[in-house]
């Protein structure tokens, strides 16, 4: 928001520098960002007045003599294509400085003296943007009234001073200069000088011309005017400087003063040519699908039912809260103005908006919010200024339709409550000083107070508001300050940390590499290495569809990877990411995923490279399930293995679940030869754990045991089994048995061809048993093999060889 000094003095008596108005601001909630002279570094440019001007044969320059209130007349060649004998202009004098620190000098042009130059206001340093179009080719023109050799920049507003204002979207009351007004007044403890204008109404009514209806819940209220008898010309000066200084064109005067009214009330307004009406009802309603409107800056745009238009005879003429059509647009023709003042949704807007790439001024402001209670002030005024500079007639009555609330919000709080939040030992007379600087009602006292707080700032509804605006205008400064209570408490990791880093460090000692791959990927790798999957979680606008899904395992997106370095020739690979992975159990629309923590590991190609004297080895299952068993070893987590077919992205022979406690928490197993080749990898064994459950399973004291004196006992017991009988069914056998002295079981040998029986296999254990406290006998150590070769038996159906 760009704020006219000048204009805010007039409204606020105030007369303080604009550096401290600024500081001021900055500290009560209103971020300043600087504050400009538009003129500033511009020198010697005075006002001049042509006397006559001769073309120059064969080019397009002209001999002007100007008069710059001297003895003598001064000539000036001009190339501009407007200059003439008769208008007021800016003239550069020699030794004069314009835009870009350039000095003027006199010199000659096609051997012709120039003592000096006739500006445009480009060379002063204006912005195309907002620079008349009249004069966007050529040199300004000034009011005949500007005194021949007086100072420019006077006339023209550049010695005013724009103060730039940061506006966040709570206090948007401040996109307009009332708005800033009252905040200023409220800082300084002045009170805001609004001018007032007298509407006078013709005998005929408008509601002969036109009528208004809402077909939209977007749109909470319209209202028009109609001003008849309009003469389009350029504004006035004035008007003119303001909306300039403010970053608008000036158009003429019909459009420039909605863009004033925009300014001044924060209320967008448009104007129709009511002479490019198809009929007479008005309508704002929902756009159709595919529907379109031809707007203002020549664009024709597709709508949708997501968009605001006003309709005349059921065609479009508006994009509402927007910008206006090009078919109904005000131009030099325009005899009678419709003008329009509403109250539109401002998501609705904001959506349009976007969706169009069309933001204006209008937009803005019912993006953030407008003041309901001076709409129908605003409309009144813009009419009356139309009377004032077009010379219409303005017919009697607003036409209107829908209605706002325009009377105050009552917000209720006690003097303990601000005080307790400030920490201040405020009085309620203090409380009455701040609400009174605000112009916001009270009534009540210390114990309970009420603030009627007037709809030009919708941002206060509760009591935390009010307690800010009491921080904000007593001062900040003013507010105590307090260290910090020193007691605090040790920082330290959470189970869940810990468990991270243990599992990152245990990986890495196992020669696994950390990669961080995406949360996103696609529809079907979300899914590819989930034993049962969830609902998927979708991004509702994603960059692509291989960044669209959140990823319910993360073993696709190492495999991703795996790939990427194969295609390179990097063909030995040992990958780990810890990191989550997300479940959908609810509403996939309305209900946030499931974040789990995960571990994941990938291998592939081979441990050890072929030498002269060691032949190269290649990673297998063993090799998986060897770091995952190191990995829950010294975590103390114990787990079963479970051979499964469950997962279609495994090989179905060389695929295990990993149980705990009778929960699965995860898989290790070849990932399957299609799937690989989809990837364009070779033989690879990935394993996926959940760290969620492993955290739960961790055992929660270290009970410390002392190292045994006494010596192990070895037995081993070769077994005559069923083909079909696993490894994990002997060993739940033996530990039935419940030997209390058994400390380690391990499998040495298995064997089946020559000399075994069709569909059997010989199995072989080493058994070691172990007392901490005595030395075991043989006869102790017969019992035990006795125990498990009988359970052995009746379980597994197993034959001791």
């Amino acid at each position: 928001m760009l704020v006219s000094y000048k204009w805010l003095k007039e409204l606020v008596d105030i007369d303080v520098p604009s550096s401290e108005l600024a500081e001021k601001m900055s500290t009560t909630g209103i971020e300043v960002e600087g504050v400009e002279v538009p003129g500033a570094g511009l020198s010697k440019i005075v006002v001049g007045e042509v006397i006559s001007c001769d073309d120059v044969p064969e080019t397009h320059l002209h001999l002007c003599m100007v008069d710059t209130g001297e003895d003598e007349l001064r000539q000036i060649v001009c190339g501009a294509p407007n200059v003439r004998a008769g208008i007021k202009v800016m003239v550069a004098l020699p030794g004069a400085r314009i835009a870009d620190n350039y000095k003027i000098k006199k010199g000659k042009i096609r051997g012709m003296e120039s003592l000096g130059m006739i500006c445009s206001l480009q060379e002063l340093g204006i912005s195309d943007s907002v620079i008349p179009k009249e004069f966007a080719d050529g040199i300004q023109i000034l009011p005949e009234d500007a005194v021949n050799g007086s100072d420019v920049l006077p006339y023209l507003d550049l010695n005013d001073e724009v103060v730039e204002l940061s506006i966040t979207p709570n206090r948007a009351d401040a996109l307009s200069m009332r708005g800033v007004a009252h905040e200023v007044a409220a800082i300084y403890g002045k009170t805001v000088n609004f001018p007032e204008k007298a509407l006078v109404e013709s005998n005929s009514k408008a509601a002969d011309k036109i009528s208004v209806a809402i077909e939209s819940d977007k749109v909470a209220y319209y209202a028009s005017r109609v001003v008849e008898g309009v003469t389009i010309a350029p504004s006035p000066q004035w008007l003119q400087n303001l909306l300039m200084n403010a970053g608008i064109r000036p158009i003429n005067n019909v459009v420039d003063v909605t863009n004033y009214i925009l300014l001044y009330f924060g209320q967008p307004m448009h104007a129709f040519d009511f002479d490019k009406f198809d009929g007479q009802a008005i309508v704002a309603r929902d756009a159709r699908q595919g529907e379109t409107l031809v707007t203002l800056d020549g664009e024709e745009r597709q709508l949708t039912t997501e968009d605001i238009v006003i309709a005349v005879n059921d065609k479009p003429v508006a994009l509402g809260g927007v910008m206006g059509g090009q078919s109904t647009e005000i131009d030099s023709t325009s005899k009678t103005v419709v003008l329009e003042a509403a109250v539109f949704n401002g998501k609705s807007i904001r959506k349009t908006s976007g969706r169009l790439n069309l933001r204006s001024e209008s937009s803005s402001r019912f993006e953030k919010g407008i003041n309901l209670a001076t709409v129908t002030e605003a409309l009144d005024f813009a009419a009356a200024m139309l009377q004032e500079l077009a010379g219409g007639q303005v017919l009697a009555g607003r036409i209107e339709a829908g209605e706002v609330a325009t009377e105050p919000v009552q917000v209720s709080t006690s003097l303990d409550y601000v005080n307790v939040r400030l920490g201040t030992v405020l009085t309620y007379a203090d409380v009455e000083d701040v609400f009174e600087k605000l112009g916001f009602g009270l009534e009540g006292d210390e114990k309970l107070f009420t603030v009627s707080v007037p709809r030009r700032r919708w941002d206060i509804s509760i009591q935390a508001d009010l307690v800010e605006e009491i921080a904000r205008i007593y001062g900040y400064d003013r507010l105590p300050t307090t260290l910090p209570d020193a007691d605090g408490t040790a920082g330290e990791l959470t189970a869940s940390q810990k468990l991270r880093r243990q599992v990152r460090t245990l990986a890495e000692g196992t020669g696994l590499t950390e990669v961080i791959t995406y949360a996103l990927t696609t529809p079907e790798k979300a899914v590819q290495f989930k034993a049962e999957p969830t609902q998927l979680t979708e991004l509702m606008w994603p960059m692509s569809v291989e960044r669209s899904v959140l990823r319910q395992s993360m073993v696709s997106g190492i495999l991703d990877t795996v790939a990427y370095n194969v295609a390179r020739r990097n063909k030995n690979l040992a990958l780990y990411e810890i990191g989550k992975v997300f479940d959908q159990t609810g509403d996939a629309k309305k209900d946030l995923p499931t974040e789990i923590s995960s571990f994941a590991f990938a291998l592939t190609g081979l441990v050890a490279e072929k030498d002269f004297q060691t032949p190269a080895v290649a990673v297998d299952f063993f090799h998986a399930k060897g770091i995952l068993e190191t990995l829950f070893a010294k975590l103390g987590v114990h787990v079963t293995y479970r051979a499964s077919k469950d997962l279609a992205s495994l090989h179905p022979g060389r695929t295990a679940l990993i149980e705990c406690d009778g929960q699965v928490i995860g898989f290790v197993g070849q990932v399957h030869p299609q799937v690989a080749k989809a990837y364009g990898i070779p033989e690879t064994y990935v394993a996926e754990l959940n760290l969620d459950a492993v955290l739960a399973a961790l055992p929660r004291t270290q009970v410390f045991k002392d190292i045994t004196k006494f010596p192990a006992v070895t037995r081993d017991i070769a077994l005559l089994l069923d083909k079909k009988v696993s490894h994990q069914a002997i060993l739940e056998a033996i530990a039935s048995a419940k030997v209390s002295r058994l400390t380690a079981v391990k499998l040495f040998d298995v064997y089946a061809g020559a000399n075994i029986v069709s569909g059997k296999k010989s199995m072989a254990y080493s058994l070691t048993f172990q007392n901490p406290e005595d030395n075991l006998t043989d006869e102790e150590v017969a019992k035990y093999m006795e125990k498990i070769t009988k359970a052995l038996t009746e379980q597994v159906g197993a034959e001791v060889r």
